[in-house]
């Protein structure tokens, strides 16, 4: 298994619950794919650095999870189809970090 972080930012205008509903959306769809979710941040609303689809304000979620490669690309499909989901990036860790 190789250790991932995921970074995504969802839109601002979701409610409390549609909010908590996509952020456990994307850690189930993890573990259904056979990754372990290691941490889940949630940094908050915040700027971003340029507009995406006339929005300007993002909520940003850190998750690191350990996967197989499949996993990996299973979970940035999905999040490039999903409307909630403005932004995501996988980056694998190196194993000698940490």
């Amino acid at each position: 298994m190789r250790r991932y972080e995921m970074v995504f930012i969802i839109r601002p205008d979701l409610e409390e619950d549609a909010l908590e509903a996509a952020i456990a959306k994307v850690r189930t769809l993890a573990e259904n794919n056979g990754a372990e979710v290691t941490k889940l941040d949630k940094w908050g609303k915040r700027r971003l650095a340029y507009e995406i689809k006339h929005v300007r304000d993002g909520f940003y979620v850190v998750m690191n999870f350990n996967g197989e490669p499949e996993a990996a690309a299973e979970i940035d499909r999905v999040l490039k189809i999903s409307d909630e989901i403005l932004r995501h990036i996988i980056i694998r860790e190196d194993e000698d970090e940490k």
